[in-house]
């Protein structure tokens, strides 16, 4: 099928902008099948598919004239693989994305490795719709698999997370990271336990940044950074996330490591009510980390990143020594790096207390950024060094 280009979508093919919006075509149409979008003299400027996800209405794969078949996936998984060789190298990581959507030149798809396991993640029912040939062309080039499963990311009447072929994984399915253990669950909803984007932040806490030091884990999930730290030497972490299962969670991966969960401290409750809690009981602590999702709501708040990260900011100061470390930490793909660090110094000059910013973090390298699509690189992580005067 033929899709013609508005001049503004002519414009960002030539700048190879992968993305397809609205305002690109000269019509939007709804199909399953691959397209050629072409200039309004009618000059093929690329390939690739219309279908609706949470950014954009479709992908280009190719900024030439090729066909979209189980080869071009191949080609693509090898190469894919070929980037990721520094990893298959690391016996002390055994999980990370070995294929990361538009970065990868697959708008839409992204695939992450367990050990000998894969996790398949469709963004849009275009994509889906080609699932088996996809699937095909990566059993090919990863012959290694043996077993994978699928995550449903897009409004569909499918289970959001099922299993997809080969054997079934252990529950838990226990991998490496920085040499640190960590519990996983492949088919147990959208998210397996771990956040693979933040391995090297982990990373730094496993060497020792917070050794001998207490660590408040907010936002905790399954608490990764707590154990990091802990087995980083920290000397006390405390780690806090309002949904219930996030306390057997961390309890578990505290216990995989030789931790024993009764010498952390793990928190059930909201994190602002946390904050009110801990300034009450002057609790003070050397470094914090704040990794909130982009939107969140309980029953007394609505929580943005973009709107609300400072009051974060301002509340942690309160309860965190002098001298202390924050780790600041977002994954809103559509607050640029420059404006997410506008919103942490704002609320540090607001608070005068003197600061100084020791890293930055983007995606690590297994997360493949497209160069021309800036948003993609959605990891924003900043170490602030805090010193009151």
């Amino acid at each position: 099928m033929n899709i013609y280009l508005t001049k503004k979508g002519v414009a960002k093919f030539r700048k190879r902008h992968p993305l397809i919006q609205s305002e690109d075509l000269q019509q939007v149409k709804t199909t399953n099948q691959w397209v050629k979008f072409l200039d309004p003299q009618q000059n093929v400027m690329g390939v690739g598919y219309l279908g609706v996800q949470n950014k954009g209405i479709g992908w280009v794969l190719s900024f030439e004239e090729t066909s979209i078949d189980q080869s071009f996936f191949e080609q693509r998984f090898a190469k894919a693989k070929g980037k990721r060789n520094h990893y298959y190298q690391d016996e002390t990581t055994t999980a990370f994305r070995v294929f990361n959507s538009e970065g990868d030149q697959v708008g839409g798809l992204t695939i992450d490795l367990y050990a000998t396991y894969a996790v398949f993640s469709w963004y849009n029912d275009t994509l889906y719709q080609h699932k088996s040939e996809i699937v095909t062309a990566f059993q090919s080039i990863f012959p290694e698999i043996i077993g994978a499963y699928e995550k449903i990311r897009f409004a569909a009447d499918l289970p959001e997370s099922q299993w997809l072929y080969g054997q079934e994984a252990p529950e838990p399915l226990l991998v490496l990271e920085n040499g640190i253990t960590y519990a996983t669950y492949l088919n147990e909803g959208l998210m397996t336990g771990i956040f693979l984007d933040q391995k090297e932040v982990r990373g730094q806490l496993v060497e020792g940044l917070v050794s001998g030091k207490t660590l408040l884990n907010m936002f905790s999930y399954t608490g990764a950074f707590s154990v990091a730290a802990a087995m980083g030497g920290a000397s006390q972490t405390t780690s806090v996330d309002l949904a219930k299962r996030s306390l057997e969670k961390t309890r578990e991966q505290f216990s995989v490591n030789g931790i024993d969960p009764e010498t952390q401290k793990i928190h059930v409750m909201d994190v602002f009510g946390y904050f009110q809690y801990a300034k009450k009981k002057n609790l003070r602590f050397d470094a914090i980390v704040l990794d909130p999702p982009s939107f969140a709501r309980n029953k007394k708040k609505v929580f943005s990143v973009a709107k609300n990260y400072g009051e974060l900011v301002t509340d942690s100061l309160e309860i965190l020594a002098d001298d202390g470390l924050l780790i600041a930490s977002t994954n809103a793909a559509n607050l640029p790096i420059g404006k997410f660090q506008e919103l942490i110094e704002d609320a540090l000059h607001a608070a005068q207390v003197s600061f100084a910013c020791l890293h930055t973090y983007r995606l690590p390298a297994d997360f493949a950024v497209d160069r021309h699509f800036n948003e993609g690189n959605y990891l924003k992580v900043f170490f602030y060094q805090i010193h009151r005067e």
